[in-house]
């Protein structure tokens, strides 16, 4: 969503970097630019580190205790190497059970997150709403933002936040902008809810409406109430100053294996490993289809109305966090399965099927029910050889 750095942003970036080498401590500087040389990732600087909880991934198990197909797995992993992926990574009730890698990089690796960043927004309000933070999902921002307080943009609600739905124009900001000015000066194109459009402003005025009610830096927050809380690793958020707005649309620096732990998160609505997170209900909530557009719910794309790929999802609550780049997180609520896999920023190729992972996983599951066949349906897609 954002456009690479000036010349002067990266200048001024590499002044902070060698002071970051001082404040960070030789440990952390060398996992942060490691990261960005095995990588390539742009230099999104300055960053603000979420500091993690650092614990120990979820016990590893081999497929068959979990009663998933090992060739079915090797299949996927095909599909996923042949098309540039970095990780492939399989969980169900909680146990790993399959794990690939690519191009030298491995569970810790960090990468760019990409178009997972904003998930984690959505999730932060839902703490905000489980602590009284924020009222409710419907809350309005002018209740949040001062400045709107008396504006008819102050009408737009966290709920339209988290749909993409908000009405604003499109981002204009460049790399150095002041995020904050720029998303108060944005006019209204549409009234709130009533269109979705995928764009920056709207993770960006849910952190900044989290900052606002929780009296807390936007990193500072999602470490104390995710981050840490899953055991993630320390990651980084680039910011649009320093101290400035964090961006919360994208380019996060994240242990990619950090990301089948949100998986887990989401799969048990907000509890991870028998800690309550988030009161139960918001990631139902966050997986319900937008009024403004149904395929899509918080930051998530709901399969089984409008698949990515060429044929329909094998499970009818499949649904996916990211899409846009080279990173995937396919989630299967009935079945408990979580399948990560990561790939560059500048996306997959033409010939890329996004149910093809996920479909392979799901019917290579011993206990799995197909669909129903719905009125109209390929019975061949659901029943092979008919």
């Amino acid at each position: 969503m954002r456009s690479a750095p000036s010349k002067i942003a990266v200048t001024a970036g590499l002044i902070l970097l060698l002071l970051a080498a001082v404040v960070l401590g030789p440990p952390l500087w060398k996992r942060y630019l490691g990261a960005l040389a095995a990588r390539s990732a742009p230099l999104y600087l300055p960053r603000e580190r979420v500091v993690g909880g650092n614990g120990p991934a979820a016990p590893r198990v081999s497929p068959g205790l979990e009663k998933l197909d090992t060739r079915a797995l090797e299949e996927a992993a095909d599909y996923a190497g042949a098309h540039g992926s970095w990780a492939l990574i399989v969980s169900r009730h909680d146990h790993i059970v399959f794990e690939r890698y690519w191009q030298g990089t491995g569970f810790g690796t960090l990468i760019d997150s990409q178009a997972f960043t904003p998930l984690l927004a959505a999730l932060a309000t839902g703490v905000a709403v489980s602590h009284r933070r924020i009222g409710w999902a419907d809350e309005p921002t002018g209740v949040l933002i001062s400045e709107w307080r008396d504006d008819p943009r102050g009408a737009i609600t966290i709920r339209n936040l988290l749909h993409m739905a908000s009405g604003l124009a499109p981002d204009e900001a460049s790399a150095g902008a002041d995020l904050t000015r720029s998303l108060l000066e944005r006019a209204q194109l549409a009234p709130p809810g009533t269109v979705h459009r995928v764009q920056a402003a709207d993770p960006q005025l849910l952190a900044l409406a989290l900052e606002r009610a929780t009296h807390a830096r936007y990193a500072e927050y999602l470490s104390g109430t995710i981050w840490r809380s899953i055991g993630a690793a320390d990651a980084w958020l680039w910011l649009d100053r320093p101290e400035g707005l964090a961006h919360a649309d994208c380019c996060l620096l994240a242990a990619q294996g950090d990301w089948i732990r949100v998986g887990q998160l989401l799969l048990h609505d907000g509890n991870y490993r028998g800690d309550e997170l988030i009161r139960p209900g918001w990631v139902t909530l966050m997986r319900s289809p937008s009024r403004s557009d149904p395929d899509y719910g918080a930051y998530v794309r709901l399969g089984m109305r409008a698949p990515l790929g060429r044929q329909p999802y094998a499970s009818r609550d499949v649904y996916l966090v990211g899409g846009a780049g080279g990173n995937r997180l396919w989630l299967v609520p009935t079945m408990d399965i979580a399948i990560l896999c990561t790939g560059a920023p500048s996306g997959r190729p033409a010939d890329w099927d996004d149910t093809r992972i996920p479909n392979l996983v799901v019917r290579g599951a011993r206990d799995y029910l197909p669909p129903a066949a719905l009125p109209g349906a390929d019975l061949s897609a659901i029943v092979p050889g008919h």
